[in-house]
């Protein structure tokens, strides 16, 4: 199993998305998603969640919080814990990105993008700030979302 970080940034009304096309054989090809990675040795969530934002985005965050863990249950992967952040204070300017596109997408037009479905369910959760620190598994076969459930209850699929 392994442990890696995703945040979402704000900023008037837009979130900094990752349209993911540089890397072969990556399991996210072609799809958007926030910033984020895995961790490195003896890093904490927070301390790779300011590392991996600086290396992928080139800025520094100043303000974030992290809100939750997704377990992702895979029948092709290995299980993974992503722990979600989201922020809305940074500084610096944006770099080229080394895993694809950046790209500030209004909150009106996330939902369009071609992403994971379950990246929908925690988005709909991290977009209301009174939301509680949560845990959500989803479950995968293949590219299809099978299972979700938040705080060990299970979520009703669309």
């Amino acid at each position: 199993m392994r442990n890696t970080t995703l945040i979402y940034i704000e900023q008037d009304g837009k979130y900094l998305m990752l349209h993911r096309t540089k890397k072969k054989q990556d399991q996210s090809h072609d799809k958007w998603l926030g910033i984020g990675g895995k961790f490195e040795d003896k890093e904490s969530p927070e301390d790779c969640i300011l590392r991996e934002t600086r290396e992928e985005t080139g800025l520094t965050l100043t303000k974030y919080r992290y809100r939750g863990i997704v377990t992702f249950v895979s029948d092709i992967w290995e299980t993974e814990y992503m722990h979600l952040f989201t922020a809305d204070g940074f500084t610096g300017e944006l770099i080229e990105c080394q895993e694809g596109d950046l790209q500030w997408i209004s909150k009106e037009k996330l939902f369009s993008l071609p992403m994971w479905e379950g990246d929908k369910i925690f988005l709909n959760l991290l977009f209301d700030p009174e939301q509680p620190f949560f845990s959500l598994k989803l479950v995968y076969e293949g590219d299809r979302l099978t299972y979700a459930a938040k705080d060990g209850r299970s979520l009703t699929l669309t």
